[in-house]
Order: structure tokens, then C-alpha cells, then sequence
């Protein structure tokens, strides 16, 4: 099992939940699953003393205990009338679909910390799915290149099939948002959450219009734009001949003299997603895969709830 690294003083100690999940500490997991309920049940524990979020606590029905379920949903009164174990488990906040769309084109293989961002993605996914799940919504997932590479439609029976095709997605080919979005918005009829996850290696203009037809199918879109630290920074030292992940151009490089032009681009790049996306209702967020994953899962799920009240 992994152990929380240390607290930063970035003030997100203040948050609730938030155990400081190190990626490295993810990468020496490996088993997706065991990772998923351990971050997510962890983070509930904490959300449940959290004033903040609209964490339904309506009690449901009872279930009967599992191995691997955790003993303080036990319902003790149940054991001391039947000598057997139940968990209380309790009433969803939507009963929703929510869908991973999962772009695992071949420069989301890249990485220069413990984990690649695809590897940290898949983590990522694996706990949103496992988590809404337990919200009792109906899970799916997509992941595609420039085209769709494994669909399991969203079901509320699904989440191991869900967990199967993020466990087997590989980095490969070349990637591109518009057609595999466009078969996914037509494909899906019924309204739900959409959460994109991709390292949007393409103009904004083409971002936005690859994201349209989900947004105009009336889904709440979510876009997760993943980069790498070095992606962000180019903080690489020697001169280098750099190849393209994806087309395998290859180009001679000089990092220093490159780097402050470089860095410009990539800002621009990242604020003009923002505000382009939230012009057009798009709920957008930075990644840098360098944090903490529970972080990002609070800051998730603060959007999520802000997307459901204000409708």
C-alpha cells in the first residue's frame, strides 16, 4: 500500500480528503483497482467531514459485507440482531452516466517523473470511474487516437469492464479529438458527464470544435489537459536530437536557446484553452502530472458539483 509523501505548503492541506498521494508512490502499486478504492475511499472518508460538498448521507439499503469493503461502513445493530455483516450504504447524489474519454495517442506515453502521462491518466480514470460507481452512476468508458480504440458503454454493472479497458490501453498512434468525439456524441443519446482526458496536441480552434457536438448533445463536458513537468518547462540540459512521439520527426535541439520561446508558446497555449473553453461552457483544467492525484480528484469534484447546482 502505498504511503502519503509529505504535505506540501501549497495550502492544499486545507482540503479535505487530500492525503498528498505521491505518483510515485501510485507507480509501485501497479494493480489499478487496489490503487482506485484506496484513493477513493480514503477521499470520502475525508469528504464526509467536510462541510463543502453535498455528499449524500441518506441511507439507502443495507449490503452484505466483502472482503476488501471497508468495516467502519459495518452496521453493527445489524450484527448484534443477525451475527452477520452488513455495510449501510446510501442514496447517490444523480444516478447519471458519466464516460471516460481517454486519449491514449502516442505522445500521452511520455514522461520524465515516476509515471507517463497515459499511466498517470489511467490512475486518474480508474479512480473517477470507481468513484462515481459508489455514487451509483452509470460507468463507461472510451479511449481513442484519431479514432475509437475501446468503447464500453456507460451501465451502472460495467465498472469492471470499465477498470478492464483502462488496464489494457497503451500509448500508440497518432491522435486527434474530432472524429472519435463526434462517433461518442453520436453514440450516446442519454445526457451525462463527459470527462475528457488528453494532452490537446492540436490548435485550440480544433479543440473546440472536436468538443461541439458533446456539448451540443447537452452533455457537461470536462476537459483534463494533461502535460508532463518537462512538457511545461523544458527543462532539459544537454543539446539533443528530440523526436515527435507521434509523426517520428526527429529535430536537433538546443534546449537553452529554445527554452524561453518554448515556455511562452506553451502558456499561451494553456490560457487560451481556458479562456476559449469557458467561453463555449466547457469546464477546463490543467494537469501537471506531477501532483498529487487526490488533489485533482477534489478539485473534480468541486467542479462536478458546481456543473449540478447551477443548472
Amino acid at each position: 500500500m502505498p504511503s502519503p509523501a509529505s504535505p506540501s505548503s501549497s495550502g492544499r492541506d486545507a482540503l479535505p480528503g487530500v492525503r498528498f498521494i505521491d505518483p510515485e508512490a501510485l507507480a509501485r502499486v501497479g494493480n489499478l483497482e487496489l490503487v482506485a478504492r484506496w484513493v477513493v475511499e480514503g477521499f470520502i472518508s475525508g469528504l464526509h467531514r467536510s462541510p463543502h460538498l453535498g455528499f449524500s448521507t441518506d441511507f439507502a439499503e443495507h449490503r452484505q459485507y466483502m472482503p476488501g469493503d471497508d468495516i467502519r461502513h459495518i452496521d453493527w445493530r445489524v450484527y448484534a440482531r443477525t451475527e452477520r455483516y452488513f455495510l449501510k450504504e446510501y442514496e447517490a447524489d444523480t444516478n447519471t452516466n458519466f464516460m471516460v474519454l481517454l486519449d491514449v495517442s502516442g505522445s500521452m506515453g511520455f514522461g520524465s517523473t515516476a509515471l507517463t502521462k497515459l499511466e498517470y491518466a489511467k490512475y486518474l480514470a480508474a479512480s473517477l470511474a470507481y468513484f462515481s460507481h459508489r455514487q451509483r452512476d452509470r460507468v463507461g468508458i472510451a479511449t481513442f487516437d484519431d479514432d475509437i480504440v475501446d468503447v464500453v458503454p456507460p451501465s451502472a454493472k460495467h465498472l469492471p469492464q470499465v477498470l478492464h479497458a483502462i488496464d489494457r490501453a497503451v500509448p500508440r498512434g497518432t491522435g486527434a479529438l474530432a472524429r472519435p468525439l463526434a462517433k461518442v456524441a453520436e453514440s450516446q443519446r442519454r445526457r451525462g458527464f463527459m470527462l475528457v482526458i488528453s494532452d490537446l496536441y492540436e490548435e485550440p480552434d480544433k479543440v473546440i470544435a472536436a468538443l461541439g457536438p458533446l456539448r451540443d448533445a447537452g452533455h457537461d463536458v470536462v476537459v483534463m489537459h494533461f502535460l508532463d513537468p518537462r512538457e511545461r518547462h523544458f527543462d532539459f540540459e544537454e543539446a539533443a536530437t528530440f523526436e515527435d512521439a507521434e509523426s517520428g520527426v526527429r529535430l536537433p535541439v538546443v534546449p537553452a536557446r529554445l527554452r524561453p520561446a518554448y515556455q511562452r508558446l506553451v502558456t499561451d497555449h494553456i490560457a487560451t484553452l481556458e479562456r476559449r473553453l469557458g467561453e463555449h461552457r466547457i469546464d477546463y483544467t490543467f494537469v501537471d502530472t506531477s501532483q498529487p492525484l487526490d488533489a485533482l480528484l477534489f478539485e473534480y469534484l468541486l467542479r462536478r458539483e458546481r456543473l449540478r447546482t447551477v443548472k
